[in-house]
């Protein structure tokens, strides 16, 4: 049996290669994606035009994809933007629009996808999460904002699919060589309050290659016991593991006021 894949923002970065390893490996795939060019239809390959925003569109897409290929086994819901700036800068309606692609858009792909996942009793979820899904810094809290939503409402579905059949696994890369960081949304004025941090240089940090990302992201999906969560990049991993640990040492230094307030 031929594994399926649905990938959405399959036109650019880790979407685009999970797109080109699937086929490589012999696998059939649907690529979603706004623009659609350079992603020619082929046998194993259907290249559909539609916009995560649009859940009618991502029904549909769903439906050709059951018709062409009976089945679906890799869910890639991979589409998403970033916007950059402090908190108070950004506008309503820009606060909007990225909640819109990158949690309201997940959840119409899972809407779509999981009623032939339930049905088969099988299949992978890999959530395209990220680095900031654990941790935050000046200048991306709308990313954060969006990615830690991705992540509460995937470790409830990982616990509602379980017994179905249909594993979970968040994906954490870290900066990765593609145009996502070239291609960032941001507000149309700034505060000169928030220079001093929103601004502020940061260190240059290298790059992972995406095809090394992406083959790790397979080798996850084909896994018998996948993790949850799957962090790519070491100094990325290192953040989120001091993130942690911070969350950890408020509660032990408050744990006493933790308990103060039990009957």
């Amino acid at each position: 049996m031929t594994n399926t894949w649905f990938i959405t923002g399959a036109s650019a970065g880790i979407g685009r290669e999970l797109v080109r390893q699937a086929l490589e490996a012999g696998e059939n795939v649907t690529a979603i994606a706004r623009n659609t060019a350079g992603l020619s239809n082929s046998g194993r390959l259907l290249a559909i035009s539609a916009d995560v925003t649009d859940e009618a569109a991502v029904r549909d897409a769903v439906a050709q994809t059951v018709a062409r290929f009976g089945r679906i086994d890799y869910v890639a819901n991979n589409a998403g933007y970033g916007l950059v700036g402090a908190v108070e800068e950004a506008t309503d309606a820009k606060a909007r629009a990225i909640f819109d692609t990158n949690v309201f858009g997940v959840l119409n792909v899972l809407r779509a996808t999981l009623p032939v996942l339930r049905e088969q009793r099988s299949g992978r979820i890999l959530q395209g999460s990220s680095f900031l899904g654990q941790t935050a810094a000046p200048g991306v809290g709308f990313v954060s904002a969006t990615k830690y939503a991705v992540e509460g409402l995937s470790d409830a579905l990982a616990l509602e699919t379980a017994p179905l059949g249909i594993k979970v696994t968040l994906i954490q890369p870290g900066v990765t060589a593609t145009s996502f960081f070239t291609n960032l949304d941001a507000p149309a004025s700034t505060l000169d309050d928030y220079d001093q941090t929103v601004r502020a240089p940061q260190p240059a940090v290298a790059a992972a290659p995406v095809e090394r990302v992406v083959a790790a992201i397979r080798e996850v999906a084909v896994s018998e016991n996948p993790p949850r969560r799957l962090a790519l990049g070491t100094a990325f991993g290192e953040a989120m593991r001091t993130a942690l640990t911070d969350r950890l040492a408020d509660l032990d230094t408050w744990a006493k006021t933790t308990s103060s307030v039990d009957a």
